[in-house]
């Protein structure tokens, strides 16, 4: 009896070494068991991955095939993993299949890091702000309250404010960062929630700012499933399917769904995706009506993928031009208000004592 690895999801870099290293010696002639057993050694670090390799390798040596082996670890390899490896086997053709999978993950692989690399940049304007503002509330501005105490003049309420503000990350530091961590937390576990992350979802993508970066990496990565999935052999209703159970936007995989269910009534695809104009642009319905009319829905399914990974690609280069001066904005805000408060009781104090 196996020990149950503890199960975690294999990222796209080494899910894509994987496939490649597996596509690559099955197409050298070496049996799949063999092979199995290859990858296994090559990831002795890993105590979890040999684990589970070991475990798929016992599993295909007993009469299971490799797709049917690696359902149990779909947490691990994820559902288009293990779909397009069982397309694969049936096909008679999984080598072939497993460079269309390693393809189709480096092209996911590759929209998520323009994504991260996008946010890099206003996250580190974030992290600046606030930082120099805690420096000048907590250590610069604690050193020149005495000088406005031991004056009798009335301080502006900027100053107040900020004495205040001052006071309480000086004296209750550890409980701001505590209430901080508690309330990131509690959003996190409702985000959790169905319900709620899904109408924050639908909040977003009503958002001008935010539709255009959720909906272009949705239906990138949405047709390039799709696509590959047709393109392999799979109908239209099971790869709609199929990309419904492993999208992890929950309108799109609601859409999907339904989507799936409207073409298995007979109906057409392009219908489908008409019902949904919020998520599915006119120009996508068009397409896939031409696509349906034609008989070549995988082709044309794959030409939306690269159109909309396309797009995020000039989005995600336009993105920090436009981000930059509203980050620069509420940064001077933060930083302005400070120097107004440090600034205008002075300028006041000064003024007082000239009168006197």
């Amino acid at each position: 009896m196996h020990k149950q690895p503890l199960l975690w999801r294999l990222s796209h870099k080494h899910q894509i070494l994987l496939i490649k290293q597996l596509a690559m010696l099955l197409r050298s002639g070496i049996p799949l068991l063999m092979a199995l057993h290859i990858l296994r050694d090559q990831h002795t670090k890993s105590k979890t991955l040999y684990l589970v390799m070991s475990q798929v390798a016992d599993d295909v040596e007993n009469g299971q095939p490799l797709s049917a082996a690696l359902e149990k670890y779909k947490k691990v390899f994820g559902g288009l993993t293990v779909t397009m490896i069982a397309i694969g086997e049936i096909s008679g053709t999984l080598s072939d299949s497993l460079d269309h999978l390693a393809a189709s993950l480096k092209k996911k692989q590759a929209l998520q890091h323009k994504l991260v690399a996008a946010s890099v940049y206003p996250a580190f304007v974030v992290v600046a702000t606030l930082a120099i503002t805690v420096l000048l509330t907590v250590v610069i501005f604690p050193k020149i309250i005495p000088v406005f105490t031991s004056v009798h003049y009335r301080l502006p309420w900027t100053t107040r404010a900020l004495i205040v503000i001052s006071a309480i990350l000086q004296h209750h530091l550890i409980l701001v960062i505590l209430l901080l961590v508690a309330v990131g937390a509690g959003i996190w576990l409702l985000l959790k929630l169905p319900t709620v992350r899904k109408g924050c979802e639908y909040v977003l993508l009503l958002m001008p700012f935010c539709r255009p970066l959720i909906q272009d990496y949705s239906l990138a990565t949405t047709f390039r499933t799709i696509g590959i999935l047709i393109g392999s052999g799979t109908t239209a209703v099971q790869s709609i399917k199929i990309t419904a159970g492993i999208t992890t936007h929950p309108l799109y995989q609601q859409a999907l769904d339904s989507i799936a269910n409207h073409v298995a009534n007979g109906k057409k695809l392009s219908g489908g995706f008409s019902e949904f104009p919020k998520l599915f642009p006119v120009s996508v319905v068009h397409l896939i009506a031409v696509g349906e009319s034609t008989g070549k829905l995988g082709e044309t399914c794959l030409y939306l993928a690269d159109h909309y990974e396309q797009e995020l690609d000039e989005l995600t280069k336009n993105l920090s031009a436009t981000v930059e001066p509203l980050l620069l904005i509420c940064m001077g805000l933060m930083v302005g208000f400070i120097a107004i408060a440090i600034i205008t009781p002075i300028y006041g104090i000064t003024q007082h004592l000239n009168t006197r």
